[in-house]
């Protein structure tokens, strides 16, 4: 998901972001930097001529690439909606604290999501609130049901957000597994006769039988496994308890449901299974399978890693990491070398169900795209949001422009040629031509005809074409097509107050539950790099266990149960 990020801002760091963010002036409707011939407030979808449109901007609070001026399909969707946004993106900061900085500096865009941030800008009085103007733009409003639209109200009852992942449209298409995992490149499957991996000792066993039969990969020493402990992304090493005990991703606890009627929430730091998890990872560290630097890599360096084929496994989130490792691997030729990732659902211990892939959608409430108070046409900045969830253009930011992205069948079906698809990988081409408006509101699923996905990685034909033969060959030995199916998790609806995270990302330290949860994440983040490296196990642990009982987590756990009764309505 961008469907989880944690609280990881020091007490410092916090301080200094609310400090600053006191001295901005968000609650007045200050003028914003576009300028435009002429602007329509009347709430019309139809684009405004040309020379009307509008340039705007949006900041976006996680790491990514900013296209070419003149980028050819944001020049089309401009004439077509009379709106040009520019992104920028989070670069050395935490969100919380690029959020302050902005705030500070009276220097909002129009169009933000602030990942953590977005609390922090509904405090200030910075977002334009939707409710006047949803059932303005059907295709906006039809997002979400009414229900789900209530879940995103805040303290005052207004909406001032929407998350735009995990929507689907019509019939599901999914293909990838979008979520966390044990991921293993399918090379390494090939090696060892594609067996059947469970649990996290046949994981580790076979990264380490095949680096010790292969220890070098185009001339380089291979890594068999690396984790990423980089800012709020340490979600790499520290979760995989609850995973690992066969529970679903509800992100910061535990729901046990043994007592279907009276589900609870446990702590998955300090299961039996987290002890398990870690001394594992202690063991494989001083065998030399765990990567030296992992505890000081940054997210780029990780990136960068993974890039050269020379990792052969780790545990992450797909949207993490596959957008740009999956594209640079393709471009260097190494997807055909069997070094595209296949995701593992592991458990602690053989004959338990595994729940790392989640079916349906998913709604997190906590953060999504908001409308700052620097817009000074806010109906045409809803219109606009409306658009682009009209076929024609969401078309345009997924499939690219008719004849040269993509060709239709005499069936009507979309699909690329070899040479499109290596276009689409190139990052070159991506930034000259292509405009996904990636954190703006979106679909998976199907397209109204009934015929196409509406994102070419889920229609079928196209996606099995686009796979590289060692990776279409482990498919084909494990009997699957799909990254889903690959996983084979439990196939069940999610439960009534999932995913509890949607709660635990919007606390904040004006209540004792949202104090601990930010001390736990500090604490956490700074010991268990510690714990895997220590030479004493057994001492590291006491001393990281200690140390996290002080935070006081019985306050972050209360809270979140008071949360759960709420959800499952007691």
């Amino acid at each position: 998901m961008r469907l989880k990020s944690i609280r990881k801002v020091g007490a410092l760091g916090l301080a200094m972001t609310f400090a600053l963010a006191s001295m901005g002036a968000c609650g007045k409707k200050d003028d914003d930097k576009t300028t435009a011939a002429g602007t329509s407030s009347n709430g019309s979808t139809e684009a405004p001529d040309k020379k009307e449109v509008v340039n705007w901007d949006m900041f976006i609070a996680m790491p990514g690439a900013e296209i070419d001026d003149g980028n050819e399909i944001q020049e089309i969707i401009a004439e077509k909606t009379g709106v040009k946004v520019k992104e920028t993106w989070l670069t050395g900061q935490t969100a919380a604290e690029a959020v302050g900085t902005l705030i500070a500096g009276d220097d909002l865009p129009v169009f933000i999501d602030g990942g953590d941030g977005m609390a922090q800008l509904y405090d200030e009085e910075c977002l334009i609130a939707w409710d006047d103007y949803l059932d303005k733009y059907p295709n906006l409003k039809g997002m979400y049901t009414d229900e789900e639209w209530n879940m995103f109200r805040q303290a005052d009852g207004k909406i001032y957000w929407a998350n735009i992942f995990q929507n689907t449209k019509n019939a599901s298409k999914a293909t990838t597994h979008n979520d966390e995992a044990f991921w293993v490149q399918c090379r390494v499957l090939e090696w060892a006769g594609y067996p059947k991996i469970e649990t996290l000792d046949e994981y580790f066993d076979l990264l380490e039988k095949f680096a010790e039969a292969n220890p070098k990969f185009e001339g380089a020493d291979v890594i068999p496994y690396t984790m990423l402990c980089d800012d709020w992304r340490y979600f790499c090493i520290e979760n995989a308890p609850e995973f690992l005990d066969g529970y679903p991703n509800d992100g910061s606890v535990i729901v046990n449901q043994d007592d279907p009627k009276n589900p609870k929430i446990v702590d998955y730091n300090t299961t039996p299974t987290a002890k398990r998890y870690f001394q594992k990872l202690n063991e494989e560290y001083h065998k030399g399978i765990i990567d030296k630097e992992f505890a000081t890599r940054t997210y780029d360096e990780y990136i960068a890693a993974l890039s050269t084929g020379s990792v052969l496994g780790m545990c992450d989130q797909w949207w993490d990491f596959a957008f740009t490792v999956n594209d640079v691997l393709k471009q260097q030729g190494l997807d055909e070398k069997g070094c595209n990732y296949v995701p593992l659902g592991l458990t602690i211990d053989k004959g338990m169900d595994n729940r790392w892939h989640t079916y349906g959608d998913t709604l997190n409430n906590s953060s999504g795209v908001g409308i700052t108070k620097k817009c000074k046409d806010p109906d045409r900045a809803f219109a606009f949001l409306d658009q682009l969830l009209d076929e024609e253009i969401h078309n345009l930011r997924f499939w690219g422009v008719e004849g040269k992205d993509y060709l239709v069948d005499d069936n009507g079906l979309f699909y690329r040629t070899q040479e499109m698809r290596d276009n689409w990988s190139n990052s070159d081409f991506k930034a000259k031509h292509v405009c996904a408006y990636s954190y703006l509101p979106q679909y998976g699923g199907t397209s109204d005809d009934g015929k196409n996905a509406l994102r070419p990685e889920e229609q079928p034909s196209e996606f099995l074409d686009t796979l590289a033969t060692p990776l279409r060959k482990c498919f084909e030995a494990y009997n699957v097509t799909t990254y889903p199916e690959m996983i084979g998790s439990v196939v069940e609806e999610n439960a009534p107050w999932f995913p509890m995270y949607s709660y635990s990302n919007a606390m904040t330290t004006a209540t004792a539950g949202g104090t601990a949860f930010t001390r736990m994440g500090e604490v956490k983040h700074e010991h268990l790099p510690k714990v895997v490296m220590a030479d004493d196990f057994e001492a590291a642990w006491d001393s990281y266990m200690k140390a996290y009982s002080k935070t006081k987590p019985e306050d972050f756990l209360a809270e979140m149960q008071e949360e759960l009764d709420k959800r499952a309505g007691k």
